[in-house]
């Protein structure tokens, strides 16, 4: 549940999907935002009852989840802090129930999707496109992720997925990249398609051959490690 308006607007040069807009741009913007916060495990939007609207996840983590064929949510995206992807069309026959949920506590910040398109469109084309692949950017490489799935083992599946995150979530540390968001078993299992028992016991043989670190309940990957694990599992095939 939303605990109603705010008040101020963080720097929106900070989120990497909307900083190559210009100063006045990102002014502009600031200005043109309605801000909200959202508690924790709350429904910041769903398909099919919102307006049409920009949505930027200003501070939080958000995941965006839908219904699998079983009818069970599952988690099919993680969102960091940025403008948040837009569903994708809909299909004939098939009603996912997409919905974008506040993993932590979330500052989200919407305006009109016409009066963003007026503010951003004012740039060069080039970073039209950048637009574009911020909005539906992330669902091409979810697919892609996807279709690269039908021929991966677990452990590839995995290596993947936390490659993944460890590049929108990832935070130095002395053993790698720390996921600076709270990454559930539940939640990669989901990402990857098996059960939670399954996605602990790869997990746990991953630590043991050193290719990821678990501190304080999170979990640090070695990128190296996994990226030679894909390297030399796609070469044996």
């Amino acid at each position: 549940m939303s605990t109603g308006p705010e008040s101020s607007v963080p720097n929106l040069g900070t989120l990497k999907n909307i900083s190559w807009l210009t100063k006045r741009q990102l002014d502009q913007l600031a200005r043109a935002l309605t801000l909200s916060r959202f508690d924790k495990r709350s429904v910041i939007y769903a398909e099919g009852n919102f307006p049409e609207s920009a949505y930027l996840l200003l501070s939080g983590v958000a995941r965006i989840t839908c219904r699998n064929r079983k009818g069970q949510r599952v988690v099919v995206m993680m969102v960091a802090p940025g403008m948040i992807p837009g569903f994708p069309p809909t299909a004939p026959g098939i009603d996912y129930n997409f919905r974008c949920e506040a993993v932590t506590a979330c500052q989200i910040g919407t305006v009109d999707f016409e009066a963003f398109l007026e503010i951003s469109l004012g740039v060069a084309s080039t970073n039209f496109k950048r637009l574009a692949a911020t909005y539906l950017g992330r669902w091409h490489l979810a697919q892609l992720r996807c279709s690269n799935f039908m021929s991966c083992t677990l452990a590839e599946r995995l290596a993947l997925t936390l490659l993944e995150l460890a590049e929108d979530f990832g935070v130095s540390d002395p053993h790698g990249l720390r996921l600076a968001a709270a990454t559930r078993h539940k939640d990669l299992a989901d990402l990857v398609g098996a059960s939670r028992p399954q996605v602990t016991e790869s997990l746990i043989e991953f630590e043991r051959k050193q290719m990821l670190v678990r501190t304080n309940r999170q979990l640090i990957v070695e990128r190296d490690g996994l990226e030679t694990f894909l390297s030399q599992a796609h070469s044996s095939l």
